[in-house]
This record gives structure tokens, C-alpha cells and sequence, in this order.
């Protein structure tokens, strides 16, 4: 049968990759003085360009508060870079690793080796920061990156194609183009990682095609990530904190809390906090330039349907203004809206919210909150407020998640020194800091073989010699 016939795209990607995975093998790999020089580039290339990539996302959002790119992207990339920078030497110095009794006098050793090359396929909520964070990995690591950027940011993506070219060779780093015809073909090729952050539905559809390559990957996805509000807590403190995180990137962010669940006599009164709270920090006006837009107007008209089924449904709707009023739908500002009274068969209980909606449901008994959670997907993350300590441990223990902040949320996202990932349907593997770097290299294990152990005691003829061994070695188990 003949083969469908390849775009001119698709041809130029697998001619790059071929280039990056000939070199990968072919060149030694790159030392601690090359890679930091790498990572200087990177550096170079973001902070040389901050402004730029600001603009770009913005104008690709239709509005996107500047501050939080700030804060969500460009320090968190700088501060991944410095970070690696600082610990290289000592991720790639190998490890000494204990060797048995029976086998002395031996030692054995990991090896850090760079996997090959490591694609990327990023999303468009955090694009600077979810494209590069696990980039610094993969080039800590030794490994040469291919990026495909999402296609909902253009002008970021052309940005970034255009800034890292300019600092990199293309059998370095690449950031391919964004058309449909890339995309698809992306994930087939045979990567030695990929790595994917985006939705549950099209990151099964990633897998399945690096799995006919037997490519291993790193999946970052979502769902519906828990707030918990313990009797014991604050109200107004979890109010605020969760306000926030809910509304930061306008939601669309996907380790955002996804829905609370709230003592049953406390629902009206949390509501009631969390709502003043959101007009606190970000008012009613939609020209608000803190307050993000959404997206796209399919992104839009999604979030008024999830609105729009629960009502219909029963829930009470909060909302500051009416999401089809020109003043805020023309500039894609959907209003902070809280659905009281959520029950599990409205749409926004069932799917990834991604947008500043907070379904808010109540509970009667300490058990309800870990038995609904348990019910569904393994979340990306989750969130418990309150002082109990035996009831935090209680649901540290009883509900797995890719991560977990106490008082607070997505902060566990920020530390460094801690694994970024999922589990389940929410993901699997990780990244950040040293976890980047461990996850993107292969620990080659070495056996050092003494002259002077009795390993040849082992070889045929077979006899007393073994019924020794075996002796000695019950002995020492």
C-alpha cells in the first residue's frame, strides 16, 4: 500500500530530528562546561527578551495581566535556570552505590547519561513557563530539545522560535511551527522522552503514538483538583486563598483548585466570603488589567455552557455581571462566577473547568470529602484548610494526588526541591529541579569487578563449591 504522501512541514521536522538523534549519538556527550553554557543561553534568551514574550502572550490572550506573567512564567524559568546552574556539578558527579557482602571486594556506580533528544509539546495556559521549565531539564541533562508550542499562542510561539534560533543551534534546540500537520506529526517521531502538558483527552492520544516508538513519557495533565475545608479551618482565610488561586490566569491553570467542598452549615457563609474577596482583588470592572482574558471565544462559550447546565440544574449562580454582556464578553473577561450547590451530574462537576468558575459543594461528615474524591480520577492536585492535624492526615493518607499545598494553594507547584507531576489520569512522572534532571537522564548502573573476589567460584563444574556458596549465602539473608 502506498504511503500517504508527507507535508513539506512534516518532511522538515523529521529531517531536523534525524539531524539532533545522529548527533545524540554520534558526538560524546556534552560536559559540565557545555551544558552550563546552554543554560546560559537559555537564560540570555528569556531575560534579554521579558518584555517581548509578555506582549506576545498578552496579545495572544487578548489581555493577559502582566504581573502574572511576572511571577507564573519568567521568574519561575529564571529561577529553574539558576537552580540547575548552581546544582549540575553535583547531579552529574556519579553516585557511589552500596555492593553486597557476597560480591566483595567490588564496587558498583550510577552513571548520569543524557538520554538522547527530548521533545516537548506545550500548552498555551502558561506557555513561557510550561514550554521552558521542562526544557531546563532536558538540557541539564545533556539531551538536545525539540519544542512544539501550542497553537492558541501564535505570536508567543513565533517569539520563541525566533529568540531561541537566535541563541541556539538547531541540532541544540529547535521550537518547530504550530500547524496541524507539525502537531500530528510530533509524537510519532522516536523521541527518547516526550514530554506533554495538556488535557487528559490528548494526552492519551500522546501516549498511544510514543508507545508505538516504545518512547517513554512525562505526562502533565489535570482534572479536577479538590479544595477541602475542614470544619477546623479559617473560613476567611481559605476564602481568600482560595479566591485567589482561583482567579489567577483567570483559572486557566491546571493545578487551580477545581471545585471546594464545604462544611454543609458553611456553604452560604464561605460563598459570601469567597465573592467578596474576588471583588476585592480584581473589582467588577472587565477592563480591570490585573483580571486575564480567556483564551479564545470557543474557550468562552464552553465556560458559559458549564454555567448554564448547572443553573438549569438547580445550582445557585454568583456572578458580578452576566457573562454575555458586551463590556465583558468583547474582551473574552468572563466574570468570577460561584456555583453553590453544585451536585455531581451537572457538566462542570464532570469535566476540567479551566476557567474562573468555582463550583462550591457541601458536606455533612469528615468521611464525604475523601469518599467523592476517591470516587473519581486521581486529581492533579489538592488542597485541605483548616487547624485539625489528625484530620489532615486523615486525608493526606486516604486520597493520592499528584500534590497537595495545606493552607494554601498551588504553592507546592513553586518548590524547587520537590517533584512536579501526576498520577493516574491526572499523569505520571515528573519534573523540576533535580527530578528534571534524574527523570531526562539514564542512571547507568556499572559493576566493578575485583581481581581478587571468588566470582569464578560460581562457573561450571558445579560442586562442593556451590553447595558452599549457597551455605554461606543463606547464612547471610
Amino acid at each position: 500500500m502506498d504511503q500517504p504522501l508527507k507535508s513539506p512541514g512534516q518532511s522538515a521536522l523529521e529531517d531536523a530530528f534525524h539531524a539532533m538523534f545522529e548527533l545524540s549519538r554520534t558526538r560524546p556527550e556534552p560536559d559540565l562546561a557545555g551544558r552550563l553554557d546552554r543554560l546560559a543561553r537559555l537564560r540570555a534568551a528569556v531575560s534579554e527578551n521579558e518584555g517581548r514574550f509578555e506582549q506576545a502572550i498578552s496579545a495572544d490572550f487578548g489581555h493577559r495581566s502582566a504581573t502574572e506573567t511576572l511571577i507564573a512564567e519568567t521568574m519561575l524559568v529564571l529561577g529553574e535556570i539558576r537552580h540547575a546552574a548552581k546544582h549540575l556539578k553535583k547531579w552529574m558527579a556519579p553516585q557511589r552505590v552500596s555492593t553486597a557482602l557476597q560480591f566483595m571486594p567490588a564496587r558498583n556506580r550510577l552513571f548520569p547519561q543524557p538520554l538522547g533528544v527530548v521533545g516537548i509539546i506545550a500548552p498555551w495556559n502558561y506557555p513561557l513557563q510550561l514550554t521552558l521549565a521542562p526544557a531546563v531539564g532536558a538540557l541539564a541533562a545533556g539531551n538536545r530539545v525539540m519544542i512544539k508550542p501550542s497553537e492558541l499562542v501564535p505570536r508567543f510561539s513565533a517569539l520563541l522560535k525566533e529568540v531561541i534560533a537566535a541563541r541556539f543551534d538547531a541540532t541544540e534546540m529547535l521550537v518547530t511551527g504550530i500547524d496541524s500537520d507539525i502537531a500530528q506529526a510530533f509524537a510519532s517521531l522516536p523521541f527518547d522522552h516526550l514530554i506533554f502538558t495538556g488535557s487528559t483527552r490528548i494526552g492519551r492520544l500522546v501516549a498511544e503514538a510514543a508507545g508505538r516508538n516504545l518512547t517513554p513519557v512525562t505526562l502533565e495533565l489535570g482534572g479536577k483538583s479538590p479544595a477541602i475545608v475542614d470544619r477546623s479551618a479559617d473560613l476567611g482565610e481559605a476564602a481568600q486563598r482560595i479566591a485567589y488561586a482561583k482567579l489567577l490566569n483567570a483559572g486557566q491553570t491546571c493545578i487551580a483548585p477545581d471545585y471546594a467542598l464545604v462544611p454543609e452549615n458553611s456553604v452560604k457563609d464561605f460563598a459570601a466570603r469567597v465573592q467578596a474577596n474576588m471583588l476585592t482583588m480584581f473589582g467588577s470592572d472587565p477592563d480591570n488589567r490585573d483580571y486575564t482574558s480567556v483564551v479564545s471565544d470557543r474557550h468562552y462559550a464552553r465556560l458559559e455552557g458549564l454555567v448554564a447546565d448547572a443553573a438549569a440544574k438547580g445550582a445557585a449562580v454568583m456572578q458580578p455581571a452576566k457573562p454575555d454582556d458586551p463590556t465583558w464578553k468583547s474582551k473574552r473577561k468572563f466574570p468570577p462566577t460561584l456555583v453553590v450547590g453544585a451536585t455531581p451530574d451537572m457538566t462542570i462537576m464532570q469535566e476540567e473547568i479551566f476557567g474562573p468558575l468555582l463550583p462550591i459543594m457541601g458536606y455533612r461528615d469528615a468521611a464525604e470529602p475523601i469518599a467523592y474524591i476517591n470516587k473519581h480520577d486521581r486529581p492533579l492536585a489538592l488542597y485541605w484548610f483548616g487547624k485539625d492535624d489528625a484530620a489532615r492526615d486523615e486525608v493526606l493518607a486516604r486520597t493520592v494526588s499528584g500534590g497537595v499545598t495545606v493552607n494554601d494553594c498551588l504553592f507546592h507547584f513553586t518548590q524547587i526541591n520537590q517533584p512536579m507531576g501526576g498520577v493516574g489520569a491526572s499523569g505520571t512522572g515528573a519534573y523540576h529541579g533535580e527530578w528534571g534532571f534524574r527523570s531526562l537522564s539514564k542512571l547507568k548502573p556499572v559493576f566493578y569487578r575485583s581481581p581478587f573476589n571468588r566470582l569464578a567460584d560460581l562457573y561450571p563444574p558445579y560442586g562442593a563449591k556451590i553447595a558452599r556458596l549457597e551455605k554461606m549465602l543463606r547464612f547471610m539473608s
